[in-house]
């Protein structure tokens, strides 16, 4: 067996600690994609009783990390480029609005271009923006604290699609 060094490394365009962090952000986002690269249009579309498909889930891993930057890290509007990537409302009656028809690749390009956004705004961050509260009506929050938050809810998501697909192919749906 192959020796491995399992290292967390700083990304060289970020400062330090902030470039670990964007690591890590990008270790869930390589894992995902690699699974996922070349999946079936019907394994993407489908439902399995009482939860979402991979495609629903794809567009809501994009959705909220576009909401983080543009709500919480940066406080501005979003970006039209960015908004037009979600052209359906994220909950119809509580549950995430089912998205069905499109390849890997069009989710892919839309996770690819919300993440692309995001690290822009993070590379000429320094450690006290990094740690800077941006007080909204309900609660403080730093954009570290928001990069942990899509780390915690990107991981989440990718395990619930990685059993679904184990069930999807293997047919205990």
């Amino acid at each position: 067996m192959e020796r491995r060094a399992l290292l967390v490394s700083s990304l060289p365009e970020y400062e330090e600690e902030i470039g670990r962090w964007i690591w890590c952000l990008a270790d869930v986002r390589r894992t995902l994609i690699t699974e996922l690269t070349g999946i079936s249009q019907s394994l993407i579309d489908r439902k399995i009783v009482g939860r979402q498909s991979i495609g629903t889930l794809l567009y809501h891993i994009a959705l909220i990390e576009a909401d983080w930057l543009y709500v919480e890290v940066l406080g501005t509007d979003w970006d039209p480029e960015i908004s037009s990537l979600f052209p359906l409302e994220h909950r119809t009656e509580g549950n995430l609005t089912h998205f069905e028809g499109e390849s890997i690749e069009d989710h892919f390009y839309r996770l690819n271009k919300v993440r692309e956004v995001f690290l822009s705004h993070f590379r000429s961050m320094d450690l006290t923006d990094w740690r800077k509260p941006r007080a909204l009506e309900h609660y403080d929050v730093t954009p570290e604290w928001v990069v942990y938050h899509l780390i915690e809810h990107e991981s989440h998501h990718r395990g619930q699609i990685f059993q679904m697909l184990r069930e999807l192919q293997y047919g205990k749906c």
